[in-house]
């Protein structure tokens, strides 16, 4: 038996690939749930030991809504070359092919990708069959970051590129189709891990933390913390020259993985939000990525939400941390992605000592209000997926859609939740247990139209 952490309990993988039909479902799923959630994570073949949680081949697990019926689930692999055991690295540089594409799975112009920042993306069908890498017909040459943001007004998909080496950072945007229409490197960005970004509607923000290249880092992911790579925010204006004329602010020491939302507010100013690690959060996660002995403590433990207020005039930032909450997985309506938003989402985890326990937050950010949906003992839900009600016109008017992991029963169930009071409405019993994951997405079938589902 494995001693690493990220294969056992809650993230012990599954060996197989099955498809299932008919699934039960309790309550009454809402019938404008048509189409399909898709939830990608790391899940190594039987007999493969990765050196750290992130090195994990990808497996997509997919649940197929429609009209009040829970048709399907099924998980693939994603059949890269990675898969195969082919190295990123070969005498000719890395293989942008040889991906684990287990991060992240989302629909742009009528294609699924799966995502790992360090490659390209790869092509799946409806069914979560793989069709091979997608390089924006030759147009991306280097690696896509696995949090890109489609702006909800123009349909546009904003996204980046960074590596360890020159040039560190690249930033593009692909048209509502799915041509790249533009693309630039990002003056004066640095080694600095950078797995999110954000959007406002007149601003792209990056986010440079402590972590940063370590060629001394043998886990195969190498990165480490470092207390002399400053701590930055970069801003750039959206637009073909924009990246002509970022500025880099100065924050204090810490670590991003994943955006909250940004949004300018009705002075001008740029408020960005999400969770954040100070160096022993990091080194508490990295730790159990990477399956250090003797360390009990789960990733995430030291993970508070912190809030930037970037004064764009007089080149200031103030900062604070706002909740005493360990969160990570932030999602929100997306509607309300780049736009001043009211509520947002996220998993809550143990602390550090042990404190608190999984469940799903909303917050208010107008009345400061917090409200947690307690998924029950030996229960880990995954990130929740917000979908807007139909004829909604509220911002929390939607569902939550999540797949938690039952360790006492082993098995899962998608929860389906109301998004205003978090209230339960319905549970899918899937046929399996699916391990913890990371990011997914709902695919609604009006965004596959074109394609045979």
């Amino acid at each position: 038996m494995t001693s690493k952490p990220y294969l056992t309990g809650h993230y012990t993988p599954v060996a197989d690939e099955i498809t299932a039909t008919g699934l039960t479902v309790e309550g009454t799923l809402p019938p404008e749930l048509t189409g399909r959630l898709l939830r990608n994570g790391h899940n190594p073949k039987p007999g493969v030991t990765p050196t750290h949680w992130f090195k994990g081949s990808g497996m997509v697990h997919g649940i197929r809504l429609r009209e009040g019926r829970a048709e399907w689930y099924r998980n693939r692999w994603v059949h890269t070359p990675a898969l195969e055991g082919a190295p990123y690295m070969t005498d000719r540089g890395p293989d942008l092919a040889a991906s684990t594409a287990g991060t992240h799975v989302i629909e742009h112009a009528g294609r699924l990708l799966a995502l790992c920042e360090a490659n390209l993306p790869f092509e799946l069908t409806p069914d979560l069959d793989t069709v091979g890498a997608h390089d924006f017909d030759g147009k991306l040459r280097g690696a896509m970051t696995a949090h890109p943001k489609e702006d909800p007004l123009s349909g546009e998909l904003h996204f980046f590129g960074s590596s360890p080496f020159p040039p560190y950072l690249m930033y593009y945007v692909a048209d509502a189709k799915g041509a790249i229409v533009h693309s630039g490197e990002v003056p004066g960005a640095t080694a600095s891990l950078k797995h999110d970004f954000a959007l406002t509607r007149r601003h792209v923000v990056f986010i440079e933390g402590n972590v940063t290249f370590d060629p001394a880092e043998h886990s195969g992911i190498p990165y480490s913390w470092s207390d002399r790579q400053p701590a930055r925010i970069g801003v750039l204006p959206r637009g073909t020259d924009g990246a002509r004329h970022v500025r880099w602010f100065t924050i204090e020491p810490g670590n991003m993985l994943h955006v909250s939302n940004a949004y300018e507010d009705g002075q001008g100013r740029i408020v960005l939000e999400g969770p954040t690690v100070d160096r022993a959060g990091f080194e508490l996660s990295w730790n159990w990525w990477v399956g250090a002995p003797g360390r009990g403590s789960e990733p995430n433990a030291r993970s508070y939400t912190r809030r930037w207020v970037i004064d764009l005039v007089d080149a200031s930032v103030d900062e604070q941390i706002i909740d005493d909450l360990a969160v990570e997985f932030p999602t929100l309506n997306e509607d309300y992605l780049g736009a001043e938003n009211r509520y947002q989402y996220a998993i809550s985890f143990p602390d550090e000592k042990g404190f608190g326990g999984y469940g799903i937050v909303k917050y208010d950010r107008t009345t400061g209000a917090r409200r947690i949906h307690q998924v029950g003992d030996a229960r880990l839900p995954g990130e929740a997926v917000f979908v807007p009600a139909a004829g909604g016109t509220g911002e929390d008017e939607g569902y939550l859609l999540t797949v938690v992991s039952d360790l006492k029963q082993d098995a899962s169930q998608l929860l389906v939740l109301d998004a205003s009071g978090l209230d339960r409405i319905a549970t899918v019993h899937l046929p399996r247990r699916v391990p913890a994951g990371i990011h997914g997405s709902w695919i609604p079938d009006s965004a596959l139209a074109a394609t045979q589902f």
